[in-house]
């Protein structure tokens, strides 16, 4: 979308109140990528109330946060986004993503309602209203990936595995793609359904040809304590990877503090040195985490964090814009071109992979555990690794069926009516 010149300052219908709409999991398996984000969104949301709200055309407007609990199933989504747009009028929406859009998605984009996924891969050039402003899954992956193969060259054959869903695919796609760049052989490809719980099966498989690292992808936070621990108990010696490693303090209870040592994934703690000196949306990481602990202890997981991301990109648009409208506030985030991500300075990119520039790139932490604590050992640069090897993630994403015009499951645009749902 193009957008030239000075933006509108529109005010016209922008109620007392303004609502934001969180649809995702609060409970069951998928909970850890859900729940945590309303909690991160309730401690922003009030901190912006405590000065009065949005600042919009010179009037201050409190925000009303909307959770619905879709537990990752589709069925309940419609009935969530009914609730949300029509009962609650959000202006923006933020969800998860996944396999709860496909239903939702054609309703959302007729309404030109603002949605914000946490998942690239959802985007296409159909869905000029969705964007990835936060987290740019997986394409982040490749970053660790990058590191192991420039301080670990010792390490040369990798199994991985990946529940076959809308997370689990791209992540493949994407692992597999770092993998080639990196000169990582794959050895073992273990894609299993989302509702299986046979983890020592599953990691017997992968360490069948010996490989030098198992890799979990982005499997589901419950599979990914299953499948390390399996790793523990077949006595698994090499380098783990995964995508996330939420709540890795039980693990280390549940194997030890020397097996954990060295697990590589990308999400780090907000109390991290690293991030004292990053430019930052919350000018003060390490306090939001404080905070988080205090308030909601022991929840702390990768999506903590993100939806406030994406409001706090939101509402410097909705301010400069002078409107909640969709359009004025997606004309608002693109006309710099940069926006100020959660670990610096991203650039708006997607049309290659997912046929529309609406996700944000740019660096992310390569984080791994030390003596029993999430530390981030790199920053990786996400447009300089694509800029190397676009083409390979491209290549594979084309082989699992993951380009957006593969996962087109609407050609006809068969559309639920959420108004009599």
């Amino acid at each position: 979308m193009a957008v030239r010149g000075a933006l509108p300052r529109l005010t016209a219908g922008v109620s007392e109140t303004i609502g934001i709409g969180f649809l995702a999991p609060l409970s069951g398996p998928v909970q850890s990528w859900g729940l945590p984000g309303l909690h991160g969104c309730q401690i922003w949301t009030e901190s912006i109330n405590r000065t009065g709200g949005l600042l919009i055309g010179g009037r201050r407007h409190p925000l009303r946060l909307v959770p619905f609990d879709c537990r990752y199933d589709a069925g309940l989504a419609r009935e969530g986004v009914r609730k949300l747009v029509q009962d609650s009028e959000v202006q923006i929406l933020l969800t998860l993503g996944g396999d709860i859009l496909p239903p939702v998605i054609d309703y959302l984009t007729d309404r030109k309602l603002l949605t914000a996924t946490l998942l690239p891969s959802d985007l296409s050039p159909d869905t000029p209203y969705l964007i990835a402003p936060s987290e740019s899954h997986p394409i982040y992956t490749v970053t660790g990936i990058d590191w192991l193969a420039r301080t670990r060259p010792d390490l040369t054959r990798i199994a991985l595995c990946a529940q076959t869903d809308a997370l689990g695919l791209p992540s493949l796609a994407t692992y597999r793609a770092a993998c080639a760049a990196a000169g990582i052989e794959v050895v073992r490809e273990i894609r299993y359904d989302p509702q299986s719980r046979d983890a020592d099966a599953i990691v017997g498989a992968m360490m069948a040809d010996n490989p030098d690292i198992l890799c979990w992808c982005t499997s589901h936070t419950p599979m990914v304590h299953a499948l390390t621990e399996a790793a523990h108990a077949a006595g698994f010696k090499g380098q783990l990877l995964s995508c996330t490693l939420d709540d890795y303090p039980r693990l280390i209870a549940r194997t030890s503090v020397s097996f954990m040592e060295g697990f590589v994934f990308q999400f780090p703690d907000f109390d991290d040195p690293a991030l004292t000196e990053k430019a930052f949306f919350f000018n003060r990481p390490k306090d939001f985490y404080e905070e988080y602990q205090r308030r909601f202890p022991g929840s702390w997981t990768a999506v903590s964090w993100e939806y406030a991301a994406i409001l706090d990109i939101w509402r410097v648009a909705v301010e400069h814009a002078g409107s909640v409208a969709s359009l004025s506030v997606l004309a608002a985030m693109k006309q710099s071109g940069a926006v100020m991500h959660a670990f610096g300075p991203a650039t708006w990119w997607g049309a290659e992979i997912f046929g529309i520039d609406n996700a944000l790139i740019g660096d992310w932490p390569v984080v791994q555990i030390r003596d029993g604590k999430a530390r981030i050992v790199a920053f990786g640069s996400i447009p300089d690794w694509l800029d190397r090897h676009g083409a390979l993630l491209k290549a594979q994403m084309v082989e699992l069926g993951q380009m957006w015009d593969q996962r087109q499951v609407r050609p006809h645009r068969n559309r639920v009516s959420l108004e009599s749902a």
